[in-house]
């Protein structure tokens, strides 16, 4: 077991969350391995260094797509390719901005250099300026050859930062939910099954039109025991009963920061708590030195169009991120 890490082991050293590991390991883009007289799953070395690699590649801005098919054909060419198609697409974007920051640049200069002028009336309405934003800016980009590490982390930080137009307050309602927990290896997709299974036999969507279907890591963190766990919920009427083994609870709702992501690009829990940290206006509605991210939830944002056409790919399958928040009481 010296070079075999636990899963949550392997999260702390490389700073990533269970669900995103959890996530990797669907996808086919690292495996772990089962150890005679342990009832856990572990990560020998080479998968420590397949994990690094792909969050290396990750904040490149490699989608996790690409990342499968370089793994399945590291051929020089293959690679060359795909990362050459990425490099087009950032180009794109590089001249977008740095036409929008010559535009703007224009706009300074102008500003200070004409006494009373007015940005909206003089520079806006002026005719000149259609031929100033058509053309794409011929700015120089002058970028070291050599880049380490703790650059792409940073740069990787900087782009990664959500800012107040990103995340949305929004407020659950108190519902009724039909639950189901479970822990062992691959705990959301057999949560998944089961609570599907209850929403297309019961034909939910009929008899609850504005069902809403929630997720959570359970335990979380993960226990001393090293085992983790999926819980899901998904709205019912009030007085509706569940079957066995699924159990019937109570969602108290409440305010909570949202993000949206694709399935899957979970590294974004990340950004969603830096945000909570910093904002001015709202907290945390729990206690970050606990460790405990009690009532963090994914919710499915189009559960019902996935359950009753079921997509194994997961395209187009969104899930707002959410923390439980409280208006900051120095601002109220």
């Amino acid at each position: 077991m010296n070079n075999l890490k636990t899963i949550t082991e392997v999260t702390k050293l490389l700073g990533i969350s269970t669900r995103m590991l959890r996530y990797y390991e669907q996808l086919g883009l690292i495996q772990s391995q089962r150890v005679q007289g342990y009832s856990y799953r572990v990560y020998d070395a080479e998968a420590c260094t397949r994990i690094n690699q792909i969050l290396i590649l990750r904040k490149l801005r490699i989608s996790l797509k690409q990342i499968g098919m370089l793994l399945a054909n590291p051929d020089a060419v293959h690679a060359t390719n795909i990362l050459i198609q990425n490099i087009h697409a950032i180009n794109i974007e590089i001249d977008s901005l740095s036409t929008i920051r010559s535009i703007l640049n224009k706009f300074v200069d102008e500003l200070r250099e004409k006494s009373g002028i007015c940005l909206m009336t003089d520079i806006l309405e002026n005719a000149d300026i259609v031929p100033i934003i058509a053309p794409l800016s011929n700015i120089n980009h002058k970028i070291k050859e050599e880049k380490t590490l703790e650059d792409l982390n940073k740069a990787s930080e900087n782009l990664d930062k959500l800012s107040d137009r990103d995340v949305r307050i929004i407020y659950l309602p108190p519902a009724a939910v039909a639950a189901y927990q479970y822990e062992g290896d691959e705990p959301e997709s057999t949560v998944s099954r089961m609570i599907d299974k209850f929403v297309l036999e019961h034909d939910l969507p009929k008899i609850k039109p504005d069902l809403r279907h929630y997720g959570f890591n359970a335990p979380n963190p993960v226990d001393e025991t090293n085992h983790h766990g999926y819980e899901m919920w998904v709205t019912i009427p009030e007085d509706m009963e569940v079957p066995e083994p699924l159990v019937k609870k109570r969602f108290n709702g409440g305010l909570y920061a949202a993000y949206m992501i694709p399935f899957g690009h979970f590294e974004a829990w990340d950004w969603l708590a830096r945000w909570v940290r910093n904002s001015e206006k709202y907290e945390y509605a729990g206690n970050w030195d606990s460790g405990n991210m009690f009532g963090w939830l994914e919710e499915s944002l189009n559960y019902v169009n996935r359950v009753y056409l079921p997509d194994p790919e997961g395209e187009g399958f969104q899930l707002d991120l959410l923390i439980p928040v409280k208006e900051n009481c120095l601002n109220s």
